[in-house]
């Protein structure tokens, strides 16, 4: 991995703009059969940004997957001014491909000011460098399907989850623990923190809600069907920071995983949450 990795997922999530709040974005050379989901919400991000004063911050996402999206073609970002406000901003975006809505993404934006305090402790974990390169262990499991070519600007340390690794924990019975990072030097812009992260935030997430069953990834159908971000303080995303994942519930075919993100020092920066599919295949 290098800076060039880092370099190349900024230029992947920049954007053409096209007209007023409207954008279109790239597609990354994959073997993969289908467009992975945390572009398509980093890119809306950044087509949300683009419409904002740089005064405000986004604080919170709220997005939905409807349909897979094609690899071969670009993607349209509509964005839609639903609010301007002295504190707080609010744009919607809608990702499209052939004249269909594939992605529906609501962002809000606040001017920074001083408020009360108070966050999660940091779970007792060891440091990424005594992880397993996630990449690796997928490579083994024969689950890896061309993501590790296709996050070549990721670097995660996989810690344990609850089939193996890590203690019983009865109140958090399906868990994953796993150090990311963006492997290669960004600039000090915020957004472009803000963007990779999202990016990165769509990894793994979903299989915390599969750690309880020691289940074969490559025997379930999944799918995100929802993804959401809670942007609590600003951080680097090309410095590690532990991804703290677990499912409170999986049934019906669909899982829920939630994850709060620290930095190396114990901030809590981030919270994330998304449920999925996650079918066992038959036949």
């Amino acid at each position: 991995m290098s800076d060039q990795d880092a370099a190349n997922l900024v230029a992947l999530l920049d954007l053409e703009e096209l007209d007023v709040d409207l954008f279109r974005g790239k597609q990354p050379d994959t073997v993969r059969q289908r467009v992975y989901g945390g572009q398509v919400a980093a890119q809306a991000l950044i087509a949300a940004t683009r419409t904002v004063d740089p005064g405000y911050q986004v604080h919170s996402l709220h997005s939905y997957f409807l349909l897979p999206g094609d690899y071969k073609v670009p993607i349209i970002y509509d964005v839609e001014r639903i609010r301007d406000g002295r504190s707080f901003l609010t744009r919607r975006v809608v990702a499209r491909q052939h004249g269909r809505a594939i992605y529906y993404q609501t962002a809000n934006f606040q001017r920074p000011e001083e408020g009360l305090e108070h966050q999660d402790r940091m779970p007792d974990v060891k440091p990424p460098e005594e992880g397993v390169d996630m990449f690796d262990l997928m490579k083994e499991r024969g689950s890896d399907d061309g993501l590790s070519s296709e996050w070549a600007a990721l670097a995660v340390r996989w810690i344990g989850n609850s089939s193996y690794g890590l203690a019983e924990d009865l109140d958090r019975p399906s868990k994953t623990l796993l150090w990311v990072r963006i492997d290669g030097q960004l600039s000090d812009d915020p957004i472009e923190h803000l963007a990779t992260f999202t990016y990165a935030s769509d990894v793994s997430l979903l299989g915390a809600a599969l750690a309880a069953h020691g289940s074969d990834p490559t025997n379930i159908q999944m799918a995100s069907l929802d993804h959401t971000i809670w942007f609590h303080r600003p951080f680097r995303a090309d410095q590690w920071w532990l991804y703290d994942q677990w499912s409170p519930s999986a049934g019906g075919g669909r899982g829920l995983s939630l994850g709060r993100v620290f930095t190396r020092d114990g901030t809590l920066v981030a919270t994330v949450a998304q449920e999925g599919l996650i079918r066992p295949r038959t036949g």
